[in-house]
């Protein structure tokens, strides 16, 4: 573990006590659980709305959940079946967020790792989408530009395989935050804006970055 790395965790854990968590003892090993930190956020200048996350399942609330793995601190695992990406942590534990996965034909599996991270980044549909949705050619040469309403959401983690090529699939942000539990994505995965946000602050780009995505 690097030592940035550890101050990262270190720094989480010391504000576990300030972050509106509370604990839980009857749902198969949470922790802590931030259904307090879905409020409204001002983030480079964007309002992000409130999530009414009553609404929202509360198994897919950000939480800090027991977690028994082989795999390093730092490594994300996709449990596409479930609905849960976890950020595996010290001490058989991880932080593990809701997610939205492909519809039938569009889900991905395999290893990865981050190759790069975007704050409010720019999306460009892929060819293949396009080409269903004709609609999206505006968006073919410069992409749709960052905001409120882009696919992305606020932030964008970039997945590349290891010989070093975009495997095209990102863990993003969405607006949609319904959509959290269902397949409703083109592939990608995505996570409440809140909680994009958060992964995105706790995870170095590179190699050591691992993704493995289960279906």
């Amino acid at each position: 573990m690097t030592p940035r790395f550890s101050l990262t965790i270190a720094g989480m854990i010391a504000a576990l006590a300030l972050a509106g968590c509370s604990s839980s003892t009857g749902d198969g090993g949470t922790s802590q659980i931030f259904t307090s930190e879905y409020g409204s956020v001002t983030d480079a200048g964007y309002s992000i709305p409130a999530v009414p996350i009553s609404k929202v399942d509360k198994q897919f609330h950000r939480q800090i959940v027991s977690y028994s793995t082989k795999e390093k601190p730092g490594t994300i695992i996709v449990d596409t079946p479930n609905r849960f990406l976890y950020l595996v942590l010290p001490g058989r534990k991880a932080v593990r967020y809701g997610i939205g996965v492909g519809k039938a034909g569009f889900a991905w599996e395999g290893e990865a790792y981050i190759a790069w991270k975007q704050e409010w980044p720019t999306w460009t549909p892929p060819k293949e989408m396009i080409g269903r949705k004709p609609e999206l050619a505006k968006y073919g040469k410069d992409g749709m530009k960052p905001g409120l309403r882009n696919p992305l959401g606020a932030r964008a983690l970039y997945l590349f395989n290891q010989k070093g090529e975009d495997t095209l699939f990102r863990l993003h942000g969405t607006p949609e935050w319904n959509s959290i539990g269902t397949a409703a994505s083109s592939g990608c995965i995505r996570l409440m804006n809140q909680d994009i946000i958060d992964l995105y602050e706790r995870v170095r780009p590179g190699k050591s970055a691992r993704v493995i995505v289960k279906q």
